[in-house]
């Protein structure tokens, strides 16, 4: 599965690799495959991405799937005593 369209877009502060220019490299999808490229030099590079994995449980994560235990509580103002 590729990463991005088929349609070449500009990658905002990419430098080129072989000629060094910024803002010159267009990143596209072709036959499944992700490519970049430079519009300056012909550079054409193939990129490989590695497979997302799961994210680990953590105690931020965990915490948000047991919400159950949650209760609402009602704060009432502290009585005052005006009769003094």
């Amino acid at each position: 599965m590729s990463n991005y369209s088929t349609v070449k877009r500009f990658l905002a502060g990419a430098v080129c690799p072989r000629c060094e220019a910024g803002d010159a490299i267009v990143v596209y999808s072709r036959d499944e495959r992700d490519f970049r490229e430079c519009v300056e030099c012909g550079f054409l590079d193939e990129m490989h991405f590695a497979p997302q994995a799961r994210e680990l449980d953590t105690r931020v994560s965990e915490a948000e799937a047991d919400s159950s235990d949650e209760q609402v509580v009602k704060i009432m103002p502290f009585p005052t005593d005006r009769s003094r």
